[in-house]
């Protein structure tokens, strides 16, 4: 399964890498070591009839179940190469590599507390690198990538997403404590009520009132109307 088939709803892939072609000849060293040791028993495999040509025939089919053996897994080393993925998602940074034993990994960002990145002088040239990933829980659920493509990339892309998914946890908590910062707004003072009339305001008033309906201006019931309205004001 490759890492796009192993996504969860709502995550996708920030980075994905490959194992640089280093990786297999990194891993062929014993092949290469079985195939040196298979040169030695070429070179000491004595010849002749009788005990040492029985002797010579054992060592002549070591010789070459060592060459099989390493060309085989240098085949298979190939092969893991060519297959192995490694991706940083949304939400976690995911691993699939191996054909007969198949090592697949999920790490939640969340529970990485550092990633360690080793890029020697040969990977500053080619570009590989190796990462090695700790979680909260320590060495137990630590992970390593070895020689990757684009090891600082991959690397920066992880604190980035991890970062992101921190700032966003922290949102709620930033803005209910900015809300609590904030000053409260000024109170508005009340409008005041209209000063009810004197009473001798109200007496002019009458007064004028009175001269209005003497002049024939007002009748005695407007009079008395606007009479009663400005007592009840006061």
């Amino acid at each position: 399964m490759s890492v796009s088939e192993n996504l969860i709803p709502s995550e996708s892939i920030v980075l994905e890498v490959k194992k640089h072609w280093i990786a297999p000849v990194r891993d062929s060293l014993l092949a290469a070591g079985l195939v040196v040791l298979a040169i030695v028993v070429a070179l000491i495999r004595p010849t002749g009839d009788g005990f040492f040509g029985w002797v010579g025939s054992v060592l002549g089919l070591i010789q070459w179940g060592l060459v099989l053996v390493a060309i085989a897994m240098a085949i298979y080393n190939v092969i893991v190469w060519r297959t192995a993925e490694f991706a940083v998602t949304t939400l976690r940074v995911l691993r699939n590599e191996g054909v007969i034993r198949r090592r697949s990994s999920e790490t939640l960002l969340s529970a990485v507390s550092d990633v360690k990145l080793n890029i020697g002088w040969l990977g500053k040239s080619l570009g590989f690198g190796d990462i090695r990933i700790l979680t909260v829980s320590g060495d137990a659920g630590a992970d390593a990538f070895n020689s990757i493509t684009n090891a600082t990339e991959f690397r920066n892309a992880m604190m980035a997403q991890k970062m992101a998914e921190q700032t966003a946890a922290r949102a709620p908590q930033v803005a209910a404590a900015a809300a609590a910062a904030a000053p409260a707004p000024a109170p508005v003072a009340p409008t005041p009520a209209p000063a009810a009339p004197s009473a001798a305001d109200s007496t002019d008033a009458i007064r004028h009132l009175a001269e209005l309906r003497d002049q024939g201006i007002l009748t005695p019931e407007e009079f008395e109307a606007k009479k009663a309205e400005i007592l009840a004001r006061i």
